[in-house]
């Protein structure tokens, strides 16, 4: 992958693309690419089909619903060159509209980015260079080559499970835990669950094309419930192909349906890059 950070900030909805480079190349990535799942044994088919509906409605019925969402995100992160300075992140998001970041240096306190994502552009600012840059949306896909659209990054932030789809491969049942296993166009998706209300603890996703290593790790931890919201406050990303990138991101704060702006006035000082 060309500039690992950037997919760093693309976990977090791309927020520092620029950043920095490309790190060094490794020559594992984070598992094995066979993540398949068997059947429960001794189940009927038709046992299994139902159970593997109910999981996926009650996993579905986890998924956030809001119309406004605004977080402040400690981000630690780490790569071949080992731990980085860590990076508070200010967010606001309008619901399937645009995304406003701030990012600031927290040993400096000092902002050194900020951006606007929307479903079809993206507006990078260097507010330590005073440039802008002005990108279509694919140019994020074509940073990070993983195949991001809006919604995927606004779920992302959210916590709603990303690149899900319906079509269920395998399903187990252990002591603790439901395995679901799905396969799209793009990746195979291992789901962990928990055992009680089948809500995502953990995301593996594996690609699809056998050519590639590329895989991403997602672990969702320290849940809180606000107002009916079940919500992971702690979350660490782990993203590999040739190059391997390790993400924490504690939320700080956050609030869903508060009125909120999420312009973003470019200086006429700053050039265009």
């Amino acid at each position: 992958m060309k500039n690992l950070t950037a997919i760093c900030f693309a976990a977090i909805a791309m927020f520092a693309i620029q950043s920095c480079r490309t790190t060094k190349q490794i020559n594992k990535v984070i598992a094995t690419k066979d993540t398949t799942v068997s059947i429960i044994p001794n189940e009927s088919v038709a046992d299994s089909l139902r159970m593997i509906s109910e999981t996926m409605m009650r996993l579905r019925s986890h998924n956030i619903d809001y119309k406004t969402f605004s977080a402040k995100i400690k981000v630690e992160y780490e790569d071949s060159k080992g731990k980085q300075p860590d990076i508070i992140a200010v967010v606001r998001l309008m619901k399937d509209s645009a995304i406003w970041v701030s990012l600031s240096a927290s040993i400096f306190n000092v902002e050194v980015y900020r951006m606007l994502i929307t479903k079809d552009s993206v507006i990078l600012m260097n507010m330590r260079e005073k440039e802008v840059q002005y990108r279509s949306l694919d140019y994020l896909q074509e940073v990070t080559e993983i195949p991001f659209d809006y919604k995927t990054i606004q779920d992302l932030l959210v916590g709603n499970p990303i690149f899900l789809d319906t079509t269920v491969v395998s399903y187990k049942k252990t002591d603790s835990r439901v395995l679901v296993s799905t396969i799209g166009g793009f990746f195979k998706h291992l789901l962990t669950l928990s055992l009680d209300n089948n809500l995502l603890l953990h995301s593996k996703l594996d690609d699809v094309d056998v050519t590639r290593n590329r895989t991403a790790d997602i672990t969702y931890d320290n849940f809180e419930n606000k107002s009916g919201v079940d919500f992971s406050t702690y979350r660490e990303i782990t993203v590999s192909e040739k190059n391997r990138l390790d993400i924490r991101l504690n939320y700080k704060q956050y609030e869903f349906n508060k009125e909120l702006s999420v312009h973003l006035k470019v200086p006429k000082n700053f050039k265009v890059k």
